[in-house]
């Protein structure tokens, strides 16, 4: 049984590596797959559900270490990176496309860390607060899209940026689409960036190969408390999500900077994943994909909730030396190629990954979320206001 749990723990942080590294690949889509090959795995290989369930804790917090580095180094993100492509591709463009991975990563295993620490306080507040937010958790976040406009100096826009992106996500979750998020937040924060960053003749420099990375513990204390709490609350109730996490912990913090930011976001893809056991174990609720899974494939008692923490936390320390790793290559990599040549075929990589995966309707919605995406960054209004596209329509859901 050893042998198999560590088996399927190095099958995980394999497969992890692939999904994490790959535009538009996610784990939900591994996860499903497990289910779905879950009878033959137990019938002619004798693969406990167990296995199949470490397998999948494995595979998901490698993925949220990994999944960042698309994001820096080709401006390719999935939903829980997506709003750190812009500061991701100005670090990068500074020669420090590194110190960005590193922040990434440092946020990631210290909510990891911090996450579990708090698991036990998380465990209590869900059983017996949950009820009560859950009624309210709408007016909450329209009190959060209020006040992220209040925060931005060119309110008009901002207004204008909240609603068209609402209406526009309200029109896109309501299609066929079997994968919304990946051309909507591809053109909203990713090809929309480039596409700048390409007229505006950046050439990506030589990058610095650095062995430390100077952080503010005060920042990074605050982003990490205050990205477990956002990836708490997303994990717990309906329909939210990491971007979500991360605009409402925007809200909560100030003046963190780049380096605060990218933290924080490490902080939420990680601690986002793990915390949605909080929901699985006290409410029996599960509120993300790969969890789903596992809930489908094990029963979850505390002896199991232990030896799935235990099996993060050391993915999590194998992930960390993953990551710098890989990171080191990339910087490498990354300047001996042409920035607009680059730039072109990173578009066009994406722009294949929407049609193979989501058809020509899913090539409409990148075409149209680029253009949307545009705007902000030509009248210079925060991009965070493109989050309507799922803040609304989760809004009318819950009401």
């Amino acid at each position: 049984m050893i042998i198999q749990v560590i088996l399927a723990m190095l099958s995980g942080i394999f497969i992890g590596i692939i999904t994490g590294l790959t535009p538009g690949i996610h784990i939900n889509m591994a996860s499903l797959l497990v289910l779905s090959l879950s009878p033959i795995l137990m019938m002619k290989f004798s693969i406990e559900p167990l296995s199949m369930a470490i397998f999948i804790i494995a595979m998901g917090v490698t993925h949220t270490f990994l999944d960042a580095l698309p994001s820096i180094f080709l401006g390719a993100p999935d939903e829980a990176t997506a709003l750190g492509v812009l500061p991701g591709h100005r670090y990068l463009l500074n020669g420090n496309g590194l110190m960005a991975v590193k922040l990434f990563t440092i946020g990631s295993f210290f909510g990891l860390i911090f996450g579990i620490m708090i698991f036990p306080l998380l465990y209590l507040i869900t059983k017996y607060s949950y009820d009560f937010f859950n009624d309210f958790f709408a007016w909450i976040l329209i009190f959060v899209i209020l006040f992220m406009i209040y925060r931005d100096n060119k309110k008009l826009w901002s207004v204008f940026i909240v609603v068209l992106s609402g209406i526009f996500g309200l029109i896109v979750f309501n299609t066929n689409l079997k994968d919304p998020l990946f051309p909507m937040l591809s053109g909203l924060f990713g090809l929309s960036t480039l596409i700048i960053s390409y007229f505006d003749n950046n050439n990506i420099p030589k990058q610095n190969i650095m062995d430390t990375t100077i952080i503010e513990r005060k920042k990074t204390l605050f982003s990490i408390i205050a990205g477990n709490i956002g990836s708490f609350i997303v994990s717990t109730f309906p329909g939210l999500s990491s971007s979500i996490a991360a605009v409402m912990s925007m809200q909560v913090i100030k003046n963190i900077g780049d380096k605060g930011f990218m933290i924080l976001l490490g902080c939420i893809g990680t601690s986002s994943f793990i915390l949605s056991l909080v929901a699985l174990y006290t409410i029996e609720k599960a509120r993300n994909g790969a969890v789903i899974v596992i809930s489908k494939l094990i029963s979850i008692d505390l002896g199991v909730l232990l030896i799935l923490l235990t099996v993060a936390l050391i993915t999590g320390a194998v992930s960390v030396i993953l990551s710098l790793w890989i990171g080191r290559i990339f910087s490498r990599l990354i300047t001996v190629i042409n920035y607009k040549i680059l730039v072109v075929c990173i578009i066009a990589l994406v722009t294949s990954l929407v049609i193979i995966m989501t058809s020509w309707l899913g090539l409409l919605v990148l075409i149209v979320s680029t253009s949307i995406g545009l705007i902000p960054g030509i009248v210079k209004i925060q991009r965070t206001h493109s989050m309507a596209c799922i803040m609304i329509p989760v809004i009318v859901y819950l009401i």
